[in-house]
């Protein structure tokens, strides 16, 4: 089988596509591939950098190049793509691993091209808006059909937003199921603090922040935020009620994920959830919006709401906060599933099929 030595990854700092990056990174070092990872839209904070740096032969590359869902055209789209695929061919990697699909399409690629759909436009506005598609996301959400059919892979982290991309862009392929994963944390202290924390990009109408932020004006426990509270298209979220911590460092969010009881996300979107899993590995009990991808998940190891239930929502809270422990142990035990080592193992085996069959 022909060896991957050198890849070009993709990926943006603004949300989980960072983590999902570093992992993969770590884990295709601890393989021997060496890694550069093209970063698109605002540049990694210097905590971000740092993080980067504790990956063994990782090369950060802030492009400066707009994300998918901020390019202003098609033809800047089109750009970008060309760009990162002009990076490809001068780094003389042997394959290209791009967050979005949308980069795929249309643009000459030497080297086999695996697009993972990590969330899209498309998708985002059926679950979260619903009804037709404004022509500025109309033109974006076709991008990302056709980098599904060109690519030379398309992966998606879980079976629902697979399917959910199938109905939306009907590709006429199949398109691979890899679980996101990552390595659990040190253990957790014996002792908690009566608190619910969540984490995500509060500025980001999908995740349904606002849900939680008008349940903590009604418990009498705290409820922590973790996040941005806005993104790069100048969209804000202020909480009322929440306890906002900030932008926190990945180690500092792990600390919290340590002291905290339960783990909510409340989301009406969410192709995987990385938070979810890290914060199941920490030892939290988790209260999760009942939609497709949790449901595949987390079936029997979490407390499911409707995400337009502010009651059940505060009830399922209330119910964790007092007994949150056997709840807490099969989040855990779920969590064993989604490792980074099974991840990167089945990533690069992609990657190794798709260079193969391009030498023969």
């Amino acid at each position: 089988m022909r060896e991957v030595r050198r890849t070009l990854l993709t990926g943006d700092a603004v949300g989980g596509v960072w983590r999902y990056a570093l992992v993969l990174a770590q884990g295709l070092a601890e393989r021997g591939v060496e890694t550069m990872l093209a970063v698109l839209g605002p540049p990694p904070s210097p905590q971000q950098m740092d993080e980067a740096a504790a990956v063994p032969g990782l090369r950060v590359v802030p492009t400066g190049l707009p994300l998918d869902w901020t390019a202003v055209s098609e033809a800047e789209l089109r750009e970008t793509g060309a760009a990162l695929a002009g990076m490809a061919r001068r780094a003389g990697v042997d394959s290209v691993h791009l967050h979005t699909p949308a980069l795929a399409a249309e643009v000459p690629w030497s080297v086999p091209v695996v697009a993972v759909a990590h969330s899209c436009v498309g998708t985002w506005w059926r679950a979260v808006r619903g009804g037709p598609m404004p022509a500025d996301l109309a033109w974006r959400a076709a991008a990302v059909g056709r980098g599904l059919a060109e690519a030379d892979m398309a992966m998606a982290p879980t079976r629902s937003f697979a399917l959910a991309l199938g109905r939306e862009y009907r590709p006429g392929r199949r398109i691979t199921v890899i679980h996101n994963g990552t390595e659990p944390p040190t253990p957790p202290p014996a002792e908690r603090c009566a608190a619910v924390l969540s984490a995500g990009r509060l500025w980001d109408e999908g995740k349904n922040f606002a849900a939680l932020d008008r349940v903590a004006g009604q418990v009498d426990f705290p409820i922590l935020a973790a996040g941005p509270l806005v993104g790069p298209t100048g969209a804000r979220f202020t909480p009322a009620h929440l306890h906002w911590l900030g932008v926190l460092p990945q180690a500092t969010l792990a600390h919290a994920m340590a002291q905290a009881t339960v783990f909510c996300a409340p989301s009406r979107y969410e192709p995987f959830g990385l938070a979810v899993l890290e914060a199941a590995q920490s030892g939290m009990a988790l209260a999760l919006a009942d939609i497709p991808v949790f449901r595949e998940l987390w079936d029997g190891a979490a407390l499911f709401f409707h995400p337009d239930d502010d009651a059940g929502l505060a009830e399922v809270l209330d119910r964790l906060i007092g007994r949150p422990e056997n709840v807490a142990i099969r989040a855990r035990e779920r969590a064993t599933r989604y490792r980074a080592d099974t991840m990167v193992e089945a990533v690069l085996a992609a990657h190794r099929d798709l260079v193969a069959m391009r030498v023969s």
